[in-house]
Parts: structure tokens; sequence; C-alpha cells
């Protein structure tokens, strides 16, 4: 342990050496505990995934197009990466989540 602090890997060390019926009381313990409030508002449950950043590969997975389509959308300047890193893209979740109404509203109509 460090200065007192436990790592995850010294409390998963501790959970495998206790007894079973330990281990139900921890985890009955900590949902009891760590979800008391059950009326969490969006922003607490999803408020720093807007700031995530995606790859090309990730983006085109949550758009749900093949990665040669996102490309042709990048290149058409119809989304732009929120930085580059040598030749990786990087993109906002926030960006992506703006494109992908636009594309649905493109299909409705």
């Amino acid at each position: 342990m460090n200065s007192g602090i436990a790592t995850a890997e010294d409390l998963f060390a501790a959970m495998k050496e206790m007894p079973p019926t330990e281990r139900v009381r921890f985890f009955t313990l900590l949902g009891e505990t760590a979800f008391e409030k059950d009326n969490f508002s969006h922003g607490e449950v999803f408020g720093d995934v807007l700031s995530a950043e995606f790859t090309v590969e990730e983006a085109a997975e949550y758009l749900e197009v093949s990665v040669s389509t996102f490309r042709r959308y990048v290149q058409g300047k119809k989304i732009f990466p929120a930085h580059v890193v040598g030749r990786n893209q990087f993109f906002l979740a926030a960006d992506l989540k703006s494109f992908k109404k636009s594309l649905r509203a493109v299909k409705r109509h």
C-alpha cells in the first residue's frame, strides 16, 4: 500500500482473500451506499461523455457507418476533428451527437 492509501490492485488482492460471505456483504454494502441517490440527472450520468474524444474508428461505429464513409464526411467538411495528433484525428462526442441527429433528419425527408 502507498502512504496508507489502497490502490485498486491492493483492494482486489484483499478481496480475493476474503471469505465468500464477506465479499457478498462488501458488495451489498457498496451497492446500498454507493447508489443511495436514485434520481440522477442526465448531466450527472453522462456529463463527462460529451467531452470525450473518439478516434476515427470509434466515431464511425458511433455513427453506424463504415470508416471509409466517415472519412468521406471529414473530407467533405461535414464534420471536423477536434484535434489532430500526427495522422490521428479525434472527434468530440458532442459534435458526433449533433452530426448523427442531422443524418437522421436527412433520412426522414
